[in-house]
């Protein structure tokens, strides 16, 4: 059987810290043009290995690039028997039930549950509407609209103005500031020390694709194969993401550390039901970020079978889920209009773990990075 590679114990928490304001390219590139609603920005040179900058939409990020460097950006609990854990040790996860407006509407609208397909359809569009924000530009221009609602003494004006600013600043804070959604540092130290060479990489529910960017590129040479039955996903979500950002991983002719861009990787997005793939056991990795957390109890073994039904005799499932805590609780609350579209729990990563034992997999690699729960699992 396939183990992780032995890496030295995390020992550390993960501190999140400012970051210095700037942006970047790569060397010789040159951003295209980019269809209204994409991300727009001109670089300032390229990014050096070791450093950040921090553009109008998200962070660079090229610090840590030696393993042994990523301890401290993952907090991870000694492996346990987990065939002694039970519900009443860990507790359940707790659902998130303050919906969107526009959920609600459409629910009023059609005196019915919005079908599981069209509330994924208004999340992607309403959260991808986030990430195109110039963040400091948005801030400025709600702070604006503030200042005028309390001039104008309107209090309804006001409350509604006050609600937008809370959530772009919560946003440029969580996603521009401290980078806490894409987190590459923790998704790398989650990532690491996996036995592979050159694998093949399948994302299911993958959104814009990132974490199998990130995994080329620590394992390159190989091929991802990302999946999300809305095609928003692949045309927006996927197709707008910056060719400038740089996923931090290696050079296999050398060992040493390089930044690889989306161009130079081997990616293919589908737009189909995961049920529906053709795919037998031929994925030496199988990924998912933020799905589980989005099926009832009763529905969670369909979704980790699906983990295990791609993968090839040794290789490994990763997941990761919102990690239960008082900072995913305030985003959810704060971002409510943006994100809470779909069912959605928040869970401890001994939750995760426990569901995913229940369920056929051993536990090599558990823990937290900044907001996120993360797992490596491989099927008994």
């Amino acid at each position: 059987m396939s183990k992780i590679k032995e890496q030295k114990s995390s020992k550390s928490r993960f501190i999140s810290e400012m970051e210095v304001v700037g942006m970047g390219a790569p060397p010789g590139s040159r951003p295209e043009g980019r269809a209204d609603g994409a991300l727009r920005h001109a670089a300032r040179g390229p990014v050096r290995m070791g450093e950040t900058r921090v553009g109008p939409h998200f962070p660079y990020d090229l610090r840590a690039p030696r393993l042994e460097e990523l301890d401290q950006f993952i907090v991870e609990r000694p492996i346990r028997d987990w065939s002694v854990v039970r519900w009443k040790d860990v507790g359940k996860p707790v659902r998130v039930e303050n919906y969107a407006s526009g959920k609600r509407l459409w629910e009023e609208k059609h005196g019915d549950t919005m079908p599981v397909k069209t509330s994924w359809e208004m999340f992607n569009r309403s959260f991808h509407s986030w990430f195109v924000k110039d963040g400091p530009e948005a801030q400025r221009a709600a702070m604006r609209r503030m200042l005028r609602s309390v001039a104008s003494l309107r209090a309804d004006e006001i409350a509604a103005v006050f609600q937008e600013l809370q959530q772009v600043t919560l946003w440029n804070l969580a996603h521009r500031v401290t980078d806490t959604i894409w987190d590459p540092r923790g998704k790398r130290a989650l990532f690491r020390g996996l036995d592979v060479k050159r694998p093949r990489i399948l994302f299911l529910g993958a959104a814009e694709g990132y974490e199998a960017m990130q995994l080329y590129a620590m394992y390159p040479g190989g091929e991802a194969v990302m999946v999300d039955y809305d095609a928003f996903c692949r045309d927006h979500r996927f197709g707008d993401f910056p060719e400038d950002y740089p996923f931090l991983g290696y050079d296999p002719a050398t060992g040493s550390a390089r930044p690889w861009y989306r161009s130079e990787m081997k990616l293919t997005y589908l737009v189909e039901d995961i049920r529906k793939l053709p795919f037998g056991r031929e994925f030496d990795i199988v990924l998912s970020v933020g799905l589980l957390e989005h099926f009832p109890d009763e529905y969670k073994p369909e979704c980790i079978e699906w983990h295990r039904k791609f993968l090839r005799p040794g290789g490994y499932a990763i997941l990761t889920t919102p990690r239960l805590g008082w900072r995913t609780k305030l985003f959810y609350h704060v971002m409510a209009e943006a994100m809470n579209y779909t069912y959605r729990e928040l869970m401890t990563v001994d939750q995760m773990g426990l569901y995913l034992y229940e369920n056929g997999f051993n536990i090599l690699r558990h823990g937290w990075i900044k907001t996120h729960n993360g797992i490596v699992a491989q099927p008994r």
